[in-house]
């Protein structure tokens, strides 16, 4: 079932980097922490409360009580053009024994890149004994890479990876990683459980095909379900519920067209081809996305959050038993670019904004 209708909410101001909603909605204030980040993509907290945020242009930073760090050491180069660069940050479940931080990354030449994900130890502000798990395949544009990631309950991780583009087909063809939701070990092999091993011609870590560009990944450890978000060409964003060997579709069926305003195929719907829970034409241009399973805000209990580059916005979508209900969007006044949204240990969310004067922001309890 398709959900279109959005309720727009009025904010005002409330001072220097903080506004408040009207006392009729949930109640809550947004405090900007900082705006210091050099076009942040991905955060991650550290026990002690601190923030991990990548910087696209290929730097991680420490963020501790507002304060950014200098660049932590011993980060990889990366690629940082196009849609390329340092993206993802997830710290292993272990952390607070291992200390393991899990990076994606583009790397590679212009004509000749791809997707990196790596691990590395954080001790002090310095990344060390740093492996490479797992590279996709090159592709021939540094462009919708997904680049995201998300740790199950069984210790695997889910790893989004797009289309590159150019070679949208090859979402539809099991030979290559291009246009699919990857599932390794924690180490970058491929669990033995994964829908495709052992099938020859096919590339074992797939999990799910006929993706664009994921750009957002969020599991529930209490019901085991998997949410993707999909950046949809013009129109045909997408909100899916992820199942093992799936086809969901894409560039066979679409409810978005091309840039140009051609076609991409006549098709919305085909046999085997999954349906998503929500798509939205206009596009939304979804980036980051949580699911909040935190005790400040009990009114959002479940539901899913996701920010929207093209309105400045953040989509709150309610669920209940992974089905998605009414949509209402939130913190138009932050009117910047949004790229991520986290839910932090505390309850409170915190969001990313893109730009050179990249922006995180907090959304706590009045």
């Amino acid at each position: 079932m398709k959900y279109l209708a959005r309720i727009i909410l009025a904010f005002f101001f409330f001072g220097v980097g903080v506004f408040e909603q009207p006392a009729s909605a949930v109640d809550y204030r947004l405090v900007k922490i900082t705006d210091e980040l050099d076009m942040p993509w991905g955060l991650a907290f550290l026990p002690n409360g601190d923030l991990l945020v990548t910087e696209l242009s290929g730097s991680l930073r420490r963020v501790s009580n507002g304060k950014v760090s200098d660049p932590i050491l011993n980060v990889p180069d990366v690629l940082y053009e196009g849609q390329g660069g340092l993206m993802d940050v997830v710290l292993h479940p272990d952390f607070a024994a291992n200390n393991l931080v899990y990076l994606t990354y583009a790397a590679g030449t212009s004509d000749a890149n791809h997707l990196v994900l790596m691990r590395a130890r954080l001790e002090n502000d310095a990344l060390v004994s740093p492996e490479t798990l797992y590279k996709t395949q090159n592709r021939n544009r540094p462009v919708h890479y997904g680049g995201r990631l998300v740790f199950l309950n069984d210790g695997t991780i889910i790893l989004t990876h797009g289309d590159a583009f150019d070679e949208r087909e090859k979402a539809q063809d099991l030979g290559s990683s291009t246009g699919k939701i990857l599932r390794l070990t924690e180490t970058g092999g491929v669990p033995s459980d994964n829908p495709f091993v052992n099938q020859s011609g096919v590339q074992p870590e797939i999990f799910s095909y006929g993706h664009r560009n994921a750009q957002a990944v969020v599991y529930d450890p209490q019901s085991n379900r998997i949410y993707t978000h999909e950046h949809g060409p013009r129109g045909g964003d997408e909100l899916n519920l992820m199942r093992p060997g799936v086809n969901y579709g894409w560039p066979a069926i679409t409810y978005g067209i091309d840039y140009s305003g051609a076609k991409i195929s006549p098709y919305t719907s085909l046999p085997g081809m999954e349906q998503p829970l929500i798509y939205w034409d206009p596009s939304i241009a979804p980036s980051g996305m949580t699911l909040y399973q935190g005790d400040m805000f009990p009114e959002w209990q479940g539901d899913l959050f996701m920010t929207s580059l093209r309105f400045k916005n953040v989509y709150q979508v309610e669920m209940q038993d992974g089905q998605p209900g009414t949509q209402q969007t939130l913190f138009e006044d932050i009117n910047e670019r949004l790229r991520d949204i986290r839910t932090a240990p505390d309850g409170s969310l915190y969001i990313l904004a893109e730009g050179k004067s990249g922006t995180i922001w907090q959304v706590l309890r009045k």
